[in-house]
């Protein structure tokens, strides 16, 4: 039996507009940014609520170091680590990532010991390149074996394309990011370590008695920010990862391609506000509500009916609503037998022409072999198919 694509437009209480297909960005856009690349994505549902240009991949900068925290809250988290362990500031971490080397630095002195929990300070808040190294190599050995942790980290947590080279997102072949899927790492961040995200809001630190401030302009605004970074690198322009928190709704967004530091300021404020004014939390199936069917080949019944694990939602616009389109997506007919429980497709939800959210969907019901009659019916249908495609 040949599988084929399947998809179903789900009938919700509103009107459907048509879409042309799994294409990831609206032609018409209800916000416009001069960032070259955008996502914005809501905390608690996923919604993309805002995406341009959004899976280029390109240079992360300084952004790569949201993957090396989480690289070291993880191991925090699982006990490899604790906050009061020390790591020496090799003369490697000191020649590339301290004072002499011109880039960001917590001024670290060669060959002193550092304890983790100021080392996490020194790269949130002060971005500091020695800081990365000395965690990298107190971790792993050496940066690229911590590179290595990174990238294979990045996948266990659903990050397919990003690929990382070093610790502190210096220029290096290969190493590239997408929008989509550093907004994605802040908001795995902030949702699994919600003991350590405060350190993102901190404000300034001290280290070798410097006092830097904070470089997230975000901050300083008054609009609920705290966190989480940001960047620059010729190739790729300003960057950075934000998030706002306003009554409870949260957004994340992941921005590039600016052309100041200024630019960035504004066009991050201004997205973050924008994601939190125009949309309103809308449900769209209860926890175990029946979704749809999916077809069944050679089972006791034709079709298995489909759910969620919990309730949907989504984040829709407050204008435009009626360019939601919902679908089943899957591979099909579904072989019998059928279990409960089982994972079969995907319900695929766009706002316009753009995909906002995915939500994986299970068998609500077991659908057990049929008998050979059935099976032989499904199979004349299967073959009748076969000779119309």
């Amino acid at each position: 039996m040949a599988t084929r694509a399947f998809t179903f437009v789900i009938g919700l209480m509103m009107v459907f507009a048509s879409s042309a297909g799994d294409r990831a960005l609206a032609q018409s856009q209800l916000f416009e940014t001069r960032a070259k690349q955008a996502v914005m994505i809501d905390a608690e549902t996923g919604t993309i609520l805002y995406s341009k240009d959004g899976d280029k991949l390109i240079p992360p900068a300084s952004l790569a170091k949201l993957m090396t925290v989480e690289v070291i809250f993880h191991a925090l988290k699982v006990g490899r680590l604790t906050m009061d362990d020390k790591f020496a500031v090799s003369k490697n971490a000191w020649t590339k990532g301290g004072a002499k080397s011109g880039g960001s630095t917590m001024f670290a002195k060669v060959n002193s010991e550092i304890r983790v929990e100021d080392l996490i300070k020194g790269v949130i808040v002060q971005s500091a390149n020695d800081a990365c190294i000395t965690l990298a190599e107190g971790l792993a050995g050496t940066e690229e074996n911590f590179a290595a942790l990174m990238t294979e980290r990045a996948r266990q947590i659903g990050l397919t394309k990003s690929v990382f080279k070093n610790s502190n997102g210096l220029p290096a072949e290969g190493q590239l990011v997408t929008m989509n899927e550093l907004a994605r790492l802040g908001q795995h961040i902030w949702r699994e370590y919600p003991d350590y995200y405060r350190f993102y809001s901190i404000r300034e630190f001290t280290w070798n008695k410097i006092t830097q401030p904070n470089r997230n302009p975000l901050l300083g605004m008054d609009i609920g920010a705290d966190g989480m970074k940001t960047g620059y690198t010729d190739a790729s322009g300003y960057a950075i990862v934000g998030s706002v928190e306003r009554d409870g709704h949260r957004v994340f967004a992941a921005m590039s391609g600016m052309q100041s530091e200024q630019e960035r300021a504004e066009e991050s404020r201004k997205l973050l506000e924008w994601g939190l004014r125009a949309f309103e939390k809308t449900a769209l199936f209860d926890a175990d509500e029946i979704i749809g069917e999916a077809q069944v080949f050679g089972g006791a019944k034709s079709g298995v009916a489909v759910k969620a694990k919990g309730p949907i939602s989504i984040f829709l616009p407050l204008t435009n609503t009626d360019r939601l389109v919902a679908r089943i997506v899957y591979r099909g007919p579904l072989a019998a037998p059928v279990r409960e429980g089982t994972q079969v497709g995907m319900l695929k939800v766009w706002i316009g022409d753009n995909l906002s959210q995915e939500t994986p969907l299970y068998a609500a019901e077991t659908v057990e072999l049929g008998t050979l009659q059935q099976r032989a019916l499904d199979a004349v249908g299967e073959l009748m198919v076969g000779w119309l495609r």
